[in-house]
């Protein structure tokens, strides 16, 4: 999944030179463009209907974050349940609980 998400240019890269130069991380952009445009498209819909999506949204804007940045999180969301659910071959489940994950 963190392949996937490197092809489609969806992972930050942070420019960093010493001590002296430090710029912000931002996406590499490096990627399949239109790949990630249609998933920057697709994760404003996402934030309304997909569970998990809107709750990785609301939660980093009431952190302070941006908007913007809250939607790529939600774009890597996508790209990864996505890459699960082709790897696994089930059904998407919206109520899925990883057993990783502890209540």
């Amino acid at each position: 999944a963190a392949e996937l998400c490197s092809y489609a240019g969806l992972t930050p890269v942070i420019r960093q030179s010493g001590s002296s130069i430090k710029g912000r991380p931002r996406i590499s952009k490096m990627g399949n463009q239109k790949l990630r445009n249609l998933l920057f498209m697709c994760s404003f819909t996402a934030c309304k209907y997909n569970k998990a999506c809107r709750d990785i949204y609301e939660r980093l804007v009431a952190k302070g974050k941006s908007k913007k940045l809250a939607l790529i999180a939600v774009c890597n969301k996508l790209l990864k349940q996505a890459f699960a659910i082709a790897k696994s071959g089930l059904i998407f489940d919206k109520e899925y609980k990883s057993a990783l994950v502890k209540n």
